[in-house]
Order: structure tokens, then C-alpha cells, then sequence
């Protein structure tokens, strides 16, 4: 069975920095897309940061230039850098893979539990 467990939420003052880290676990062939996305109160989830499986990467504007997304495809694990964090930044921040379980033929979608960054003003 394929699990992903983050680390690394907390509190933090404005403009300071977190790392948010999702390892993906269990029988595991290959993994595609990895992403980042975010729940604020009385928010739309939004989709903040992806990383292709050759490494390519795309933003929100939201966090454009302020936060980094990369990847270690040998731990199946995805990292989120946030520098210059905001108070609007505070949400629970959601992992997501696109990953084939070993035995399969198919891609399916796996979230991890969430974790909650509090950015204080």
C-alpha cells in the first residue's frame, strides 16, 4: 500500500523560511508528478507548486520567487522551500504524486495527510 507522509509545517514569523518535505512509500514502480497545494480557511484549494518527473517545474503566482519545489526521485520525496513567508501563506499544505504502483500498468493519485503552516504577522 502507497502512503505519503509530510514533515516539516509549523509556526513561523513573516519573512521567515519553512521546508515542507512528503515522502512517497510502499510498492512503488515509478512516480510522475509530484505537487504541492494548499487549503486556507474559507479558501479554494489551490495548487502552488508542481515538479514533472524530469524536473521540470511550474508555479503559482502566488508563490512565484518565494518558494522552490525540487525533488529526490531515489527517496520517491518532494520538498517545498518557502522563504518570505506571508501571513496569507497560512494554510494546511497538501502533497499529491502521480506515481504507478509496482505490478500495475496505470498511474493513480495519492495525497498526504496535510500539514498546518502558521505564518504569524
Amino acid at each position: 500500500q502507497v502512503q505519503l507522509v509530510e514533515s516539516g509545517g509549523g509556526l513561523v514569523q513573516a519573512a521567515g523560511s519553512l521546508r515542507l518535505s512528503c515522502a512517497a512509500s510502499g510498492s512503488i514502480f515509478s512516480v510522475n508528478t509530484m505537487d504541492w497545494d494548499r487549503r486556507a480557511p474559507v479558501k479554494q484549494r489551490e495548487l502552488i507548486a508542481a515538479i514533472a518527473g524530469g524536473g521540470g517545474t511550474d508555479y503559482a503566482s502566488s508563490v512565484q520567487g518565494r518558494f522552490t519545489i525540487s525533488r529526490d526521485n531515489a527517496k520517491n520525496t518532494v520538498y517545498l522551500q518557502m522563504n518570505s513567508l506571508k501571513p496569507e501563506d497560512t494554510a494546511v499544505y497538501y502533497c499529491h504524486a502521480a506515481l504507478r504502483p509496482s505490478g500495475t500498468t496505470y498511474y493513480t493519485n495519492h495525497w498526504g495527510q496535510g500539514t498546518q503552516v502558521t505564518v504569524s504577522s
